[in-house]
């Protein structure tokens, strides 16, 4: 496989600029998340703004320490952070009940279950066979389908009529991303993203007088301007009622890390035999730092993106640098309301195809790493019904939105649902497999 740059590389400036700022767009289309939250409890223009903020420079900060490789934390690999969607519903439930500072002190407990669970991740070596973790990397693309779709046809709310002029520009810029990747030499193909996104945006303002009457937000707002919290630093609820959702849905964002972080390992070192996991364990060390972070300073939890982890496969620019580069610009966006509200207006269906564009790649390589090796009737039914019941998830939301509160954080989402399911189906379908192999190294038969 030819790269443009290796994950310890380090490219020149003015393209570490460029290519940061692809991850910083696609980074953005997370940002919904906060002021959806802030309509839902009614939140003012002020709390809205802290909301989206803190929660920039939460995921900032994230992205910066998941490139690190220090002794403890951090992967060292390019996968920056976003505010994580499997933790919002659970934090609006919070925020509902017991306003932002039950929503801070649920979200941080949820961050310290996964820095919980990283240390003993590098025990879990044999749950984790080649074509478990195929599917793993498969459905990190697919994980991303529902809000997608959504976007690429330029949806809001459920109900929303779909536009023509939507479609047509969504598949515009995606067509020109594609073209760009598949035909584009040298700056043409890294810039691939870049270029499909600007061609998308220039055509949605020519098309579309909303998004061009929408630019006039810009004018109101200041440059520079430090976020201002307005609640109390140390003002920090829990609830008993709300421990175990947490505690599992802390669970499943740590499986779902867990796939994102396999993913860009697969990409970035593709000479391994076997997963390192060492890398995997700070990386979901780093990810629940981010967390809890998060909650501390008053922000929606994050999680990291796979659509960036999609993005760096798709241009072979696997840097990390670029993801230290791209937190620094999400945190210094954050300081400025002028440029948050501009990329803010980027058409939706542009968004949508940007993140489909990412998504394609990670689909095929896990499925291609999952048919890599011998296949039988086992990894068939492992496989099967891992998928058959964790993609259930996403084609019957209101089938487990009756089932009991335990139940509903466990099936959440394809990606942690089917890698949970995948995980203890092979164990017990192989159990024979087990036995007989601990008989032959205890008895020597």
């Amino acid at each position: 496989m030819k790269y443009e740059y290796r994950y310890n590389e380090v490219p020149p400036f003015r393209h570490i600029m460029a290519l940061s700022m692809q991850h910083v767009l696609l980074m953005f289309t997370s940002l919904a998340l906060p002021v959806i939250l802030g309509a839902q409890i009614n939140a003012s223009i002020e709390l809205t703004g802290a909301l989206l903020a803190f929660s920039m420079i939460s995921a900032g900060i994230g992205s910066i320490v998941q490139s690190l490789r220090l002794p403890l934390i951090g992967s060292g690999y390019l996968c920056p952070n976003v505010c994580g969607p499997s933790y919002f519903s659970l934090q609006v439930s919070a925020a509902w009940a017991g306003g932002i500072p039950l929503m801070r002190g649920m979200t941080m407990i949820a961050g310290l279950v996964e820095m919980t669970m990283a240390p003993v991740v590098q025990k879990l070596k044999g749950l984790f066979p080649n074509y478990v973790v195929g599917m793993v990397v498969a459905l990190v693309g697919v994980s991303v389908i529902t809000p997608t779709v959504t976007s690429l046809f330029g949806l809001s709310y459920r109900g929303d009529a779909i536009a023509s002029g939507d479609i047509l520009i969504g598949a515009f810029a995606l067509t020109v991303m594609v073209l760009c990747n598949v035909w584009g030499k040298g700056i043409v193909k890294m810039y691939c993203l870049l270029i499909g996104m600007a061609a998308g945006w220039i055509v949605g303002l020519i098309a579309l007088p909303a998004a061009r009457d929408a630019l006039v937000l810009v004018t109101d707002q200041p440059w520079m301007a430090l976020p201002r919290m307005p609640w109390k630093f140390f003002e920090i609820r829990t609830s008993f009622g709300l421990f175990i959702p947490f505690v599992v849905i802390g669970i499943s964002g740590s499986l779902k890390s867990f796939g994102n972080l396999l993913a860009i390992q697969r990409l970035s070192q593709p000479d391994l035999q076997k997963p390192d996991f060492k890398p995997i364990r700070n990386g979901l060390m780093a990810d629940g730092f981010s967390t809890v972070l998060a909650g501390a300073l008053g922000g929606l939890a994050v999680d990291t993106s796979s659509s960036n982890v999609g993005l760096a496969g798709s241009t072979k620019v696997l840097s990390r640098c670029l993801s230290t580069a791209a937190g620094i610009l999400f945190i210094l966006f954050a300081l400025s309301p002028k440029l948050t509200t501009v990329f803010s207006l980027i058409p939706k269906p542009v968004l949508g195809a940007s993140m489909t564009f990412a998504a394609c790649f990670m689909i095929v390589t896990g499925l291609q790493q999952m048919f890599a090796e011998p296949w039988d009737t086992r990894k068939t039914f492992v496989i099967g019904i891992a998928l058959f019941l964790g993609l259930s998830t996403a084609f019957l939301p209101y089938l487990y939105a009756r089932a009991p509160h335990t139940i509903q954080s466990f099936f959440t989402d394809p990606l942690p649902t089917s890698t949970l399911l995948a995980v203890i189906l092979n164990q017990v379908i192989n159990l024979d497999l087990t036995w007989a192999a601990w008989r032959k190294r205890s008895f020597g038969k």
